[in-house]
């Protein structure tokens, strides 16, 4: 996913800077970057963080690094913020988002004779992308609004000045951008929360397509949102950090609400399972909720270890995934042996750690391992945002069953039924992914329900990964 961070200060801005950007840490694991305004000129610094947090890739280049404006981010892909100086002026740039239709966009920069420099792999850095495209234009404001209209996907960005710092909202508002503000600063922030420990209070959330101006003094809307939304659904259910607001709709909260519907889901069955469990740490909340409404005890059956195990996507390869995965939870034997067990998860993916996570419970004395995931089956990959959890559609478990029913060649009409809950194609889907997981029972967590637990219109949120609808 990735997050971005920045600050306009009339003071030195790095330490805000530099705690804000790692407020953003869970959003992704690869490469963390930052870009400071100093001496006429900006200064930047980008560090793997694959093997080691943040925090400690990045506390020696504070002592270096201070000035009044600065940029920063979390990425899982590309090398980032970048810095320019063009006819445009030296600013520095960074971005999330996914660029869907980068070849398109790419071959008709390199027609007009822009080059880019390959990443190893060949791939072109989807930031200096942005970059390009912003310089084809007379100002900084109609770069941003020429990647708004061209881009097919999403890009979030923060563009910074000498004089501050330019915040756009992707077009159709998929991930969130604020404002923060305190005496003699004002931030910008992918995560509400990653201002508040540092004094800022909430100033402004952006909507779809809004481009401001930040300054220390203040921010000026440059160009006004427009009404249609498609924010990311999954923010709420895993990306989002507990106390994160999007849309002002608290993250932990709308975990509980999640919760409660499937508990009353599962009152019309008379499931009877003695606990409600989260699996830590995103299904947590979802848990809660659960045994809430349930009127059941939340216990911790198994510990998430963090000391040595503290990032969950580290590792290349799945495999390594597994064991990682495996190896960071820790039984509690009293709270598991002959017991059932109300087990959530934030989704299921390609099923495999959740099987392993239910053998392990069966193993250290599960009577029953009962599932309830917070999202509905995952059907599509998503093209909006880098979504490292559903890119490939084939290594879905549900995609995979579907297709041992249906073979390769399923219709979309097909495929719909299989979104839909109340067909039975659903309800046979539901059970095949029981049995291959070794579950007692499964029951997804319905799309409806889902939506409602957020409380906004369902409009205003991408249900795309799901049902395929844009």
């Amino acid at each position: 996913m990735g997050g971005v961070f920045g600050v306009a200060s009339k003071g030195d801005c790095s330490l805000d800077l530099f705690f804000g950007v790692d407020y953003h840490s869970h959003l992704g694991t690869r490469r963390g970057g930052l870009a400071v305004f100093q001496e006429n000129k900006f200064q930047r610094v980008i560090h793997n963080i694959q093997n080691s947090p943040f925090r400690t890739k990045f506390e020696n280049d504070m002592h270096d690094m201070h000035g009044p404006i600065g940029i920063g981010c979390i990425s899982d892909y590309e090398p980032q913020p970048l810095l320019a100086r063009s006819h445009l002026g030296r600013f520095a740039l960074t971005t999330v988002g996914l660029v869907s239709n980068k070849e398109e966009i790419v071959n008709e920069l390199l027609d007009n004779g822009k080059a880019f420099l390959e990443m190893s792999g060949g791939e072109i850095n989807q930031t200096e992308l942005i970059l390009a495209m912003i310089n084809t234009q007379k100002t900084i404001l109609e770069g941003i609004q020429y990647v708004q209209q061209k881009v097919k996907g999403s890009i979030t960005l923060l563009v910074a000045t000498p004089e501050g710092i330019y915040g756009a909202r992707d077009r159709l508002g998929r991930t969130p951008l604020q404002i923060g503000k305190k005496d003699g600063a004002m931030c910008l922030s992918f995560e509400s929360f990653a201002y508040i420990n540092l004094g800022y209070k909430d100033e402004h959330e952006l909507g779809p397509a809004e481009i401001v101006f930040v300054t220390p003094d203040s921010y000026k809307v440059l160009q006004q949102p427009q009404k249609e939304m498609k924010i990311c659904t999954f923010l709420w259910i895993y990306y989002g950090y507990p106390t994160s607001c999007y849309e002002g709709v608290n993250v932990e909260a709308m975990r509980y609400n999640c919760g409660r519907f499937l508990a009353r889901r599962d009152k019309d069955d008379n499931i009877k399972p003695d606990c409600a469990a989260g699996v830590p740490d995103s299904g947590t909340a979802h848990a809660i909720g659960y045994a809430n409404e349930a009127g059941i005890p939340f216990t911790r059956p198994f510990i998430k270890y963090t000391p040595t195990w503290p990032r969950s996507f580290m590792p290349t390869s799945q495999d390594q995934r597994n064991l990682i995965a495996h190896m960071k939870l820790i039984p509690v034997q009293s709270l598991i042996k002959d017991r059932s067990i109300l087990l959530i998860d934030d989704s299921i993916v390609r099923g495999t750690q959740l099987r392993e996570t239910t053998d392990f419970l069966y193993q250290s004395g599960a009577k029953e391992v009962h599932v309830r995931p917070a999202c509905p089956p995952i059907m599509f990959g998503c093209k909006y945002l880098n979504f490292s959890r559903s890119n490939s559609e084939m290594d879905l478990i549900a995609r995979r069953v579907v297709r041992q029913f249906e073979g390769d060649d399923v219709s979309p009409e097909t495929l719909a039924k299989y979104c839909d809950p109340n067909t039975p194609e659903y309800e046979k889907l539901q059970k095949e992914i029981c049995s291959q997981l070794h579950f007692t029972t499964l029951r997804y967590h319905r799309l409806d329900d889902m939506l409602n637990s957020t409380g906004l219109d369902h409009s205003m949120l991408c249900t795309y990964c799901w049902n395929g609808k844009e």
